[in-house]
């Protein structure tokens, strides 16, 4: 039986960018790394492009930082711009998936899990990457089929 393509789930933030990668079921999101971001772009997605090749990542996936009306945020255009570049570098197909008030559901997940705000720093990235993914995931979506809705889907 053939596996099923698996996709590179980005949260990026100005400072650090989580990352999560589905499984070889395309079932399930899982936290690879938070990396801390460089001072150059083109370096943040060298480092990308390569964990994209090392996992066979066959798509990425970001979240797309919306106000929740829905509007653009000069974080979201930054967002948009990374991406498509990191795309364009890693060869692969990307889709910009709605992220409205994951990094709060990843702080709620980190608070029921026992760990203390001070410690949300460090994995917080993470478990929206992984959040993202996972919504991703479960609408059923793969290379052929992405992009819909307010789910943006680029080549």
């Amino acid at each position: 039986m053939a596996g099923h393509p698996r996709y590179l789930g980005l949260d990026i933030g100005t400072k650090r960018i989580g990352v999560s990668v589905s499984d070889e079921l395309g079932l399930l999101a899982q936290p690879v790394m938070t990396l801390e971001r460089k001072r150059s772009p083109r370096e943040d997605m060298r480092s990308l492009a390569r964990l994209c090749r090392r996992f066979g990542c066959a798509g990425i996936v970001v979240g797309n930082p919306l106000h929740l009306s829905g509007g653009l945020s000069g974080q979201t255009v930054r967002a948009q711009e990374f991406a498509r570049g990191l795309a364009e570098v890693a060869g692969l197909p990307l889709t910009l998936w709605d992220e409205r008030l994951t990094s709060r559901a990843a702080h709620e997940i980190l608070y029921q899990s026992g760990k203390s705000r001070s410690e949300h720093k460090a994995v917080v990235d993470q478990v929206a990457a992984v959040l993202i993914l996972q919504s991703f995931l479960d609408s059923g979506r793969d290379a052929a089929g992405m992009g819909s809705g307010d789910k943006e889907s680029l080549r």
